[in-house]
Formats: structure tokens, C-alpha cells, sequence
């Protein structure tokens, strides 16, 4: 009889616990669970970053890592935006954006060469004759248009090899089909079935291209060849307004309507057979996507939402980053300050809720990640305080020891994991600062004094000195890193007056950094110059999101479960908490988070 090894070519090992990293079909035997396993490859929808603008109706062009999300309807329907976002890989970014806003248009190629074709602006239509495209920086009106105007095409193809087909013409289903050189389009032969609803439909090239389903309602699917149109097997369920990427061979149509009835279903396709594949998490239509059979992602959606959902198909099984529930803090507190880390943090000051005006507090409590213990108590009680430093070396400085902020201090502390004694004061007294560093390298900017400043303060251990200052003056801003490699992000110039601006310093002076996703005041941070995830805060309401700088932009990471600003919090980009805050009302809730992680599919082999 044949072994394992004689079959497969691989041993069979015999181990104490799984490894981390094994090949496709490797099989162990666990002997503390006294099981046979092996690493599976396997595919499955997970939740990732949310999109900056709920919208739906969008254009979708690219990879996975690299994909655009261009145009579409804002709500209440119809609300076209010029909005364009880009995808990274764990987030979005808002990039340029269109020249006119449109929805329910085209789109091709990729995030640095990428083609908008087609769409309106107004209801009701005839559609644009318009085609855009991009250079990964600005976009430019294409030398030539389409011969005909129309909304709710599908596309394949490149930025200067593309096609265009069906589409509301202007409304009813068109079967016209339109090709384009980068400089002229061409009318080419019709498809057999007209149809429309077509959007974020980019798959193949301009000589190998599908047309997947559509409206109305209709499973039929052809394929075109660079001349003609032919009939290929039908897809399983009728339905339009799919994201629909890949290639001719290895497609992918997911969700569409009518919702919720076709809305999570995804089917792939391999040249000739359609195979349905796990279904998405959330039924949707009129959804962005792009990708491959393997690394899909698709964003945003009807009904209007932010929601993104990757496909990875693999043998690691991706887990997305999260906030999850922490331990509450001891205290109902917000304008509190936090330093250190997840699993050795600490939080400090802040005002408590009280009957009528909220007293500054003198509280300083310590997290391991799990649980809160009271440390050393302040020598002045404040809110609106910065803190920077590890549990058992930090720095507290500035604030209000006032619950009407009448009146704000230069005093600064150190605290020793234990107890809370007197520094040197700052050269000027401020609440709502940014601070971080180590305790003997701190860096304090921005603030209230009131006005707002733009002064920056740096710490040696022993002493303030006055540092270079903000290019805009403004308080409640965010800061990480440390006084030779500093980065300031959002604030409020006025009351409800949030800002983009984000700075970076580099030990005398601060320069443009990457704008803000949105513009964020009272929030909170961790992480380091080049690597920062800030979170919560206040833009036109109360707010949950949260953002990564990655030294040069920022991107969109997964939402806190409670909206809240005046918020404390600390950590690093891929692992950090949130404490307290104002959402309302006050609160003591601490939200934790870890960044994305992947695992081998480890899979228990069995005898049924």
C-alpha cells in the first residue's frame, strides 16, 4: 500500500502544537488535541474600513490595493458628488476629485491611469457624452466623447483601450457599444440583450470584456471580443446594479437588486460555469467594486452606507481590525488625558459628572487591558489637559482647573507609576493642547489660552523650551511622536470650526503634512509620526470614525461603537483605547483596538 509521503510527496509531521506558517495540503497530527490537521485554502467576505462619503451608484476601477471609487449619489437620491475615494488595502483616502459630479457612470483602468465615462448630473437624464480621465493626481477631459450620451454603462478595459457598453439611453435599456483608443471613441456592434444598470460593471479588456446581467432584471451574459458580441452561460439569479470585476475567465458579480433578496449573493464565474460563492455580510446595490476572483473589495452602496467588505481567498484567513468593548474607566470623565499604551496606559484629569457644572478631577487611573486601578491623584485637579510619556514615567501639562474654563494653567507634572509631583512649568498657561513623547522628550503645541495658539513647547526632562509654531493656530488637535519627529492633526480654529490641517515637526519647525480625511476636533490618538490612528472627536456632530497616517496620507480604519468626542485615548496605530468622552452624555466607556491580523485556515481533517 502507497503512504502519504509516496501520494502526496509530503510527511506526514508530528507536533505539539499547529505551526504559524505551513503549505496548502501539509498535514500534521496536534498530539495535545490528538487530531490530524492541515492548512485549507478557502475564500470569505470580511468587513474592512468604511468609505469617507455614504454614497451609492459609484464607478469602481482597480485591485484590491490600489482600487477607485468615482462619482455616485449622495443621499437623498438622486445627489450626484465629484467625490473619488482610493483604497489601499485597509482603508480609504479621499483623492481628487471629478471635474463634475455625476453618478451611475463608468469607469476603467487604474488608480494612476484611470478612465469616467458617462453618468448624470441631474435628473432626469439624458446622460453624459463626457469622459474623464486620470492621472493619479488630477483628472482632465478625454480629447473626444462618447457618440452617445447615456447613463448606467458597464465597462472593461484600460485608460486608453477601453469599451463601454448598454446603459439608459436615455431611458430606456441600450445595447450601443462604444470603444476607445485615448483619444476617440468608436461605435462598435451592438449586444444582443439591451441593458442598463450596468454601473461599477468593469470586467476584462476592451478585446475580452462581460456583460453580466442588468436591468431589467435579466441573467443573460455575453461576451465581447474587440468586434462582436456572443452569448455565454447565463448567470444564476436575475438581477442589476451588481459590482461585477475580474476577467473574462475569472469574474466576479456580487450583490445588487432587487435588495434583499439578491443583495448578498455573490456568483463567480470561470469562462463557462457560474459557482456561487460565500455570501456577503450585507445585502446591497449600486455598489463600487473592484478586483480579482482572489482579492476582491467593494464599498459604500443602496441603502446609502459607508460599509466596505474585502473577498480573500487563500490559505490565511484574514481577521479586519475592530474596536471591541473594554473595561469601563472608574469614572463618568471627559477632557481627560491618556499616555502609554493598551496593556500599560493610563488616563488622568478630565471633568467628572456631577450635579451642575462638571469639577475638574484629580483622578488618574491605570489600565493593564483589562482592568483599571487607581494610581496617584494629581496635585491640581484640570480638564482639558495634554499628557504624554509610559505608565510609570508620563507628564501632564497645561489645562483648566476651572469648570467653566474661566481661568487655565502652565503647571506641569511627572508620575512615576505611583505617585504625581511638581515640574517645571510651561512658558504658557493652556487647556485643549496636543501632547506625546517620552516624559524626557515631550512636545506640547497648539491650545486655548484663550485664543487659540499655535505655540509649541518642548520638554528635556527638566525644562520647557519655547519650539517652532503651528502654520495654524488652533486647539483641540491631536499629537503624536515626539519633539524631533512631531505630527499635529485637525483642531478647531473657533467653536465648531474643525479643521483639515494636519503638521508635521521635525525639532525646530513644522511643514504640510497629509490632509485629514474630514475635518476633527476634540478627538483623541496614538502612534507615532509616521504611523498614527486617531480617532472620535466632533465634526458636524458627534463622531465615531477613526484614521491612519502612514507618514504621508490618511486613510479611513473601522469605526469606535460609540460616537463621543472630548475624548481620551492612547496607544499605536495597530493597538490602542479609547476612554470617556462626551456622547452624550458623558461617559466612562473604553473601546479598544486592533489593527487587521492573518492566520493559516487551519482545518480539522475528519472521517465524515
Amino acid at each position: 500500500m502507497a503512504t502519504y509521503k509516496q501520494i502526496f510527496g509530503k510527511q506526514v509531521k508530528f507536533l505539539s502544537s499547529d505551526p504559524a506558517n505551513e503549505a496548502e495540503g501539509q498535514v500534521w497530527y496536534n498530539s495535545t488535541s490528538q487530531t490530524f490537521k492541515s492548512v485549507v485554502n478557502s475564500g470569505a467576505w470580511a468587513a474592512s474600513s468604511p468609505i469617507t462619503t455614504a454614497r451609492s451608484q459609484t464607478a469602481g476601477t482597480g485591485i484590491q490595493d490600489a482600487a477607485l471609487l468615482m462619482g455616485g449619489s449622495l443621499p437623498p437620491y438622486p445627489n450626484p458628488t465629484t467625490a473619488v475615494e482610493q483604497y489601499n488595502g485597509s482603508g480609504w483616502a479621499n483623492e481628487t476629485s471629478l471635474p463634475t459630479a455625476v453618478m451611475q457612470g463608468a469607469g476603467a483602468g487604474t488608480t494612476t491611469a484611470a478612465l469616467f465615462a458617462g453618468g448624470f448630473s441631474a435628473p432626469p437624464p439624458p446622460g453624459f457624452n463626457t469622459s474623464y480621465e486620470y492621472d493619479g493626481s488630477s483628472w482632465t477631459a478625454s480629447p473626444g466623447n462618447l457618440n452617445s450620451g447615456r447613463t448606467q454603462l458597464g465597462s472593461g478595459g484600460t485608460q486608453t483601450a477601453t469599451v463601454v457598453y448598454g446603459g439608459s439611453e436615455p431611458t430606456a435599456a441600450g445595447p450601443l457599444t462604444e470603444t476607445y483608443d485615448g483619444s476617440t471613441w468608436t461605435v462598435a456592434n451592438v449586444m444582443s440583450t439591451p441593458r442598463y444598470g450596468m454601473m461599477s460593471s468593469n470586467v476584462g479588456t476592451q478585446t475580452a470584456s462581460l456583460a453580466i446581467g442588468g436591468g431589467p432584471y435579466t441573467t443573460n451574459v455575453e461576451e465581447f471580443d474587440g468586434t462582436n458580441w456572443s452569448l455565454q452561460s447565463n448567470i444564476p439569479t436575475a438581477s442589476d446594479a451588481q459590482s461585477r470585476f475580474g476577467i473574462t475567465t475569472a469574474a466576479v458579480a456580487a450583490g445588487g437588486g432587487p435588495t434583499p433578496v439578491i443583495g448578498t449573493k455573490v456568483f463567480q464565474h470561470d469562462g463557462s460555469t457560474w459557482t456561487a460563492t460565500p455570501d456577503m455580510a450585507s445585502p446591497r446595490a449600486g455598489q463600487g467594486g473592484a478586483g480579482t476572483t482572489t482579492a476582491g473589495v467593494i464599498g459604500g452602496a443602496g441603502p446609502f452606507t459607508t460599509h466596505t467588505e474585502e473577498y480573500n481567498v487563500g490559505t490565511t484567513v484574514v481577521v479586519p481590525g475592530a474596536w471591541a468593548a473594554g473595561t469601563v474607566y472608574p469614572s463618568i470623565v471627559y477632557r481627560a488625558a491618556s499616555f502609554g499604551t493598551l496593556t500599560a496606559g493610563a488616563t488622568t484629569g478630565g471633568s467628572v459628572n456631577a450635579p451642575g457644572a462638571q469639577p475638574a478631577t484629580d483622578l488618574t487611573g491605570e489600565y493593564d487591558g483589562t482592568t483599571w486601578t487607581i494610581g496617584g491623584t494629581l496635585d491640581l485637579a484640570r480638564r482639558g489637559l495634554a499628557a504624554a510619556g509610559t505608565q510609570t514615567a508620563g507628564l501632564a501639562f497645561g489645562g483648566s482647573p476651572s469648570p467653566s474654563d474661566a481661568a487655565v494653567t502652565n503647571d506641569s507634572e511627572e508620575y512615576n507609576g505611583t505617585a504625581w509631583t511638581e515640574g517645571n512649568n510651561m512658558n504658557t498657561a493652556r487647556q485643549m493642547i496636543g501632547g506625546d513623547g517620552p516624559q524626557t522628550g515631550a512636545l506640547a503645541a497648539g491650545g486655548g489660552t484663550p485664543p487659540v495658539s499655535a505655540l509649541t513647547e518642548e520638554y528635556d526632562g527638566t525644562n520647557w523650551t519655547v519650539g517652532g509654531v503651528l502654520s495654524t493656530a488652533r486647539r483641540s488637535g491631536t499629537l503624536n511622536g515626539t519633539s524631533t519627529a512631531g505630527l499635529y492633526s485637525g483642531g478647531e480654529t473657533g467653536p465648531s470650526a474643525q479643521v483639515t490641517n494636519c503638521e508635521e515637526y521635525g525639532g525646530t519647525s513644522w511643514t504640510a503634512g497629509g490632509t485629514l480625511v474630514a475635518a476633527k476636533g476634540t478627538w483623541a490618538s496614538g502612534g507615532t509620526q509616521t504611523a498614527a490612528l486617531a480617532f472620535g472627536g466632533r465634526d458636524t456632530g458627534l463622531s465615531a470614525q477613526a484614521f491612519e497616517y502612514d507618514g504621508t496620507s490618511w486613510s479611513t480604519r473601522p469605526s469606535m461603537g460609540t460616537a463621543r468626542s472630548m475624548v481620551a485615548g492612547t496607544g499605536v496605530s495597530t493597538s490602542a483605547f479609547v476612554c470617556g468622552g462626551e456622547s452624550p452624555p458623558i461617559t466612562n466607556v473604553v473601546e479598544e483596538f486592533a489593527g487587521e491580523t492573518t492566520a493559516a485556515n487551519v482545518q480539522t481533517i475528519t472521517t465524515s
